[in-house]
């Protein structure tokens, strides 16, 4: 859900795992550097504890237990997570990052383990035409180097784009008016914002966007390019923990509704 810095922080601390390994063993003992964003709630986020929480994070939990490799998690802001993982800092991107050929470029990719639609939200009432000339003139906050601002310059070219480190700052701008409208991921904007105070007098406009040219195919995990092992073990443990219903127990604490789309 998001084209693609600073320093790289700690966020946790080494989970052991003692699960069944996938593929005859291939994939257990494996020891798995996982980089996240850390402030992208509902799916990544630390919270008052200092904690890293979040789908993305249960996620990745429950996948490692599933293929039986010992994980560290690690943050790392948006604009360098792709550099962060080509120069070896963790092993993997689990970070709602979204499966698109410009990224494809790059990094090699797992099989989708979400997709959920992009939306705009903008003031209650404030009667907004939601197409490319409705929008003309107008100043879209979006997180920087996101899937989305690739969007709003290749579809929208009449608007004005802020560009933000977090969504939370494209947010806080919105109700500043600093910004007519903000545009993200629909999830992340409506567990991140729209339910919380700061959100009660904003709503989401126009319609769902899931253009594959920019939204790609859901959100998957990225690896280095070669690292056909590590992905593999990845696409295993997806595979099966969405048929023995532990990603179903995951997404019930976060979503009324599967986040992962089609089949």
């Amino acid at each position: 859900m998001k084209t693609i810095a600073k320093s790289l922080l700690a966020a946790a601390a080494a989970i052991t795992i003692a699960a069944p390994a996938l593929a005859a063993g291939d994939c257990a003992g494996m020891k798995v550097t996982v980089g996240t964003e850390g402030a992208y709630p509902p799916f990544n986020s630390i919270d008052e504890n200092g904690k890293l929480v979040g789908f993305d994070v249960d996620i990745s939990n429950a996948l490692c237990d599933e293929a039986g490799m010992t994980c560290t998690f690690v943050t790392q802001d948006w604009d360098g997570i792709i550099p962060g993982l080509q120069a070896k800092k963790y092993d993997a991107i689990i970070a709602s990052m979204s499966i698109t050929p410009k990224r494809m470029e790059v990094v090699d990719f797992t099989n989708k383990y979400y997709n959920t639609p992009a939306k705009f939200i903008a003031a209650k009432g404030a009667g907004f035409d939601v197409s490319p000339e409705g929008l003309a003139g107008k100043v879209v906050g979006v997180q920087r180097a996101t899937i989305h601002e690739d969007f709003l310059r290749g579809e929208f070219p009449d608007v004005e784009v802020r560009n933000y480190a977090t969504q939370d700052e494209a947010n806080a701008d919105l109700v500043s008016g600093r910004v007519d409208l903000v545009m993200a991921d629909s999830v992340a904007l409506l567990d991140g914002f729209l339910n919380t105070p700061d959100g009660e007098g904003f709503e989401f406009v126009g319609p769902d966007y899931s253009n594959p040219k920019y939204h790609g195919e859901g959100a998957g995990i990225a690896v280095r390019k070669g690292e056909d092992k590590l992905r593999e073990c990845l696409n295993d443990a997806i595979a099966t923990i969405r048929e023995n219903g532990v990603y179903a127990q995951i997404n019930k604490q976060y979503f009324d509704f599967d986040v992962y789309g089609a089949e």
